[in-house]
């Protein structure tokens, strides 16, 4: 407290995290599957924290297709490149911490279109792309954009489980190749993030080091609220926080993109 007024948001928070509350999707995919969008990560690690509920998250990676149960305390995480399907089970509820804030919102996401989808940077601008707000014609575009991510994701899966990863790294090059216009912009927001954190560490154990701690008497506390609630995400509906270091809302959506693949704010 500064004069009995709360200090306002001008620190990330530990190690320049997003961070979102996620309810998983329980509308039914084309395989009989309720859950969300499959997608990877391009740069960004993403942990679950069940907090309530149960359900799973199906994984492929170079070691294959797992489904990864989830329950209440539960943790699970995956690194950039792993493709991820949140499965819902009964009433699955998760706290999600995205590694590097600032980059998923970014674009940092890429989704298992099919690869006709894919290859056509229009073409998976407008897939991709949704209505803004949270009504029925938001619901309906998600779900549709959930649907398509789902058709590819089942052949990636296939070929994986039958041995044949040729498909999966051919969506992870494809992917790259998607965002690869916007790199320069993501270590910008590394610099000024997930970095300039590590940096400011160094620089506090340097002064301890040197006996002259100045820093400590900036010491204070932060305390905010969500900025959205119940928006459509790629696993499910989302309350998001508008954090230090985040320029967008959480978690990469893709409110809008341009053909590039760049995204404009929806």
């Amino acid at each position: 407290m500064v004069n009995g007024a709360e200090p306002g948001p001008s620190h990330p928070l530990p190690g320049a995290v997003g961070l979102s509350h996620l309810s998983a999707y329980d509308w039914e995919a084309a395989d009989g599957v309720c859950g969300g969008s499959p997608h990877l990560h391009l740069v960004c690690t993403e942990a679950y924290v069940v907090t309530g509920g149960r359900g799973a998250v199906q994984t492929l990676s170079p070691d294959g297709y797992r489904d990864i149960p989830l329950g209440p305390g539960s943790l699970a995480w995956f690194t950039p490149g792993t493709v991820h399907r949140m499965v819902q089970g009964s009433d699955l509820r998760i706290t999600v911490l995205m590694q590097n804030g600032g980059l998923p919102e970014a674009g940092d996401a890429v989704f298992t279109f099919p690869p006709e989808v894919l290859a056509d940077p229009e073409r998976y601008a407008a897939a991709a792309t949704l209505p803004p707000g949270t009504g029925p014609e938001t619901e309906a575009a998600a779900r549709r954009r959930r649907d398509l991510a789902v058709e590819g994701y089942l052949g990636l899966r296939e070929a994986l489980i039958a041995g044949d990863s040729g498909p999966y790294r051919a969506f992870q090059q494809t992917a790259a190749r998607l965002v690869r216009a916007r790199v320069p912009a993501w270590r910008e927001l590394w610099r000024a993030g997930a970095l300039a954190a590590a940096e400011r560490t160094g620089a506090q154990l340097d002064a301890l080091e040197s006996g002259e701690p100045a820093y400590l008497a900036g010491a204070t506390a932060y305390r905010g609220e969500p900025s959205r609630l119940g928006g459509f995400g790629m696993c499910g509906r989302r309350d998001e926080y508008a954090l230090p270091g985040t320029t967008l809302p959480y978690h990469g959506e893709p409110t809008a993109w341009t053909p590039t693949g760049a995204r404009r704010k929806g």
